[in-house]
Formats: C-alpha cells, sequence, structure tokens
C-alpha cells in the first residue's frame, strides 16, 4: 500500500463529506411537533387555532435555527416562520389578485405582464405588510416578483 498516493485521495473524500454537510445543514427538514422547541409548540399551537397543520420544518438561515408552520386556513395557505423563541419573524399569507388595493394590482398584472399568475402572497415581518411574492409562470419556467404595498416592483435583493 502506497501511503502518500492515498493521502490526497482522502483528503477529496473528507472535502466532498464537509461540503455535503454543510449543504445537507442549511436545507429544510420536515420536523414533528413533539420535535419543536417548547415556545415554538406554543406558537404553532396559537396560530394554527381554526386551521390545519400542513407541515413542519426548520432549517439554518443566516447562522440561526428557524422554524416553519405550514398551515391551510379557509383554503388558502399561511406559512409561518417563527425563531427558536416561537417569535414570530415572518408571515407568507396567500391572497387574491381582486382583494388587493387597485395600484397594487395594477403592479402585479404589469410586472408579470404575459406570464400565468400562480400565487401571490402577502409577506408580513414584524407585524407589518411589507411587500407582496407573485409566483409567475412563462414557458415552463417559474419565477417570483416582489410587489411593494405601493404597486411598484421591488427590484433588489432582501
Amino acid at each position: 500500500m502506497n501511503l502518500p498516493k492515498l493521502i490526497p485521495s482522502a483528503m477529496l473524500v473528507a472535502s466532498i463529506l464537509a461540503a455535503f454537510t454543510v449543504i445537507s445543514a442549511a436545507q429544510e427538514r420536515r420536523v414533528k411537533m413533539k420535535d419543536l422547541p417548547e415556545a415554538v409548540q406554543k406558537t404553532v399551537t396559537e396560530q394554527s387555532n381554526g386551521a390545519s397543520i400542513r407541515g413542519l420544518s426548520t432549517e439554518m438561515e443566516k447562522g440561526k435555527r428557524v422554524y416553519e408552520v405550514e398551515l391551510l386556513v379557509s383554503g388558502h395557505s399561511k406559512d409561518i416562520t417563527m425563531d427558536s423563541a416561537g417569535q414570530v419573524i415572518e408571515v407568507e399569507e396567500q391572497v387574491q389578485l381582486s382583494s388587493l388595493p387597485a395600484p397594487v394590482q395594477a403592479g402585479i398584472k404589469q410586472s408579470a405582464r404575459t406570464a400565468q399568475i400562480t400565487l401571490i402572497e402577502s409577506v408580513t415581518k414584524g407585524g407589518a405588510l411589507q411587500y407582496y411574492e407573485v409566483h409567475v409562470k412563462r414557458g415552463g419556467k417559474k419565477s417570483e416578483i416582489k410587489i411593494g404595498t405601493d404597486g411598484k416592483r421591488i427590484v433588489k435583493a432582501e
């Protein structure tokens, strides 16, 4: 056995495994209610009152563990992201185009152009509506458009 020749191969394998571990840690993973911290369980119970829980998950965002509950409320989706203390960080709730203010409707239609609008969600952070996330499909390709509460397209990334 030639040890000096095996060292580069072993280092390569170790690097690949380390990279895979980092990528896996960043990915969303499904969890059960019993696996959630107590404070998160309490928030999920409060927020899901009158709704059906479709799923629970956790992932790392910006170096911090976050939890998400996917709800079905009166026939529409509502996703709530919270921190490990159970504090709500963000709420994404499905809305109908017709329910939005006229300037927002116009902004969505103008930005989507000929694309098929598949979903519109209001995005709330810190208890305040921030923008609308519009899911569109054009030629088999899916993308998202962000529209501000003033109806103007948001181009910069958050």
